[in-house]
């Protein structure tokens, strides 16, 4: 069986006119991340991320800090994340996302929320892709990340909290609700690792920030 290292994006750019760039501690969490793995002896004989930029250059930088060659990443559009700003613009009847989240967070995020309910019940009209459609793209991203590993492979996967929410619920077998709650659990360069094997995947961690959790680091732990 191969093992996945299922890795959130580090922080990008929350609430900025352009949110897929990593901000500054988001490429330290990243190297910090890759130092981590490194402390660990893991090589990665295989590394994946989506199409975007915080999702490409959080792996680089990973694997930057580890001593391997970030030329070698492959990127694969089903991991990347859903339309958020298209999601909530669908919900709130065409409100600017960005300018909510400026002038009232809290609103911003219950809003966010009712608007994902809403995508996975198929209520939402006008949106890039359906809930399913999401799904299966992300599916058809893990498929590709370990076709073909051999039983001692170790695979880097970069991809975004949504995507991430979605394939473990789906892995799961948990409701789109679970799905929902993860998405907004995951935090910024946190993994989680999964077992693949058989043609199945399964959990074996959730959510964590092993490189974050010292006395030093603590504040740098974030969720955008």
């Amino acid at each position: 069986m191969s093992l996945v290292f299922l890795v959130r994006h580090a922080q990008a750019s929350f609430g900025a006119q352009d949110y897929d760039r990593l901000s500054e501690l988001g490429r330290q969490q990243a190297r910090w991340l890759g130092g981590y793995f490194a402390e660990r002896g893991l090589r990665f004989s295989r590394a994946l991320a989506g199409t975007l930029s915080r999702q490409q250059d959080t792996a680089r930088e990973v694997l930057a800090a580890m001593g391997s060659d970030p030329g070698g990443l492959v990127t694969h559009a089903g991991l990347d994340e859903y339309h958020g700003e298209a999601l909530y613009s669908a919900w709130s009847g065409g409100a600017d996302p960005r300018a909510q989240q400026r002038a009232d967070y809290r609103e911003y995020w219950r809003a966010f929320r009712a608007a994902m309910q809403a995508w996975s019940d198929d209520r939402l009209v006008g949106v890039p892709e359906s809930w399913a459609e999401f799904g299966a793209r992300v599916r058809a991203g893990l498929e590709e990340a370990v076709r073909d590993t051999a039983r001692e492979d170790v695979v880097l996967v970069v991809s975004s909290g949504g995507a991430i929410g979605r394939a473990l619920a789906d892995i799961a077998g948990a409701p789109a609700r679970t799905a929902i709650e993860w998405n907004l659990q995951l935090r910024n360069s946190g993994f989680c690792e999964l077992i693949a094997g058989g043609g199945t995947l399964r959990l074996l961690s959730f959510n964590s920030v092993p490189h974050l959790e010292t006395p030093a680091r603590r504040q740098s732990i974030t969720f955008a």
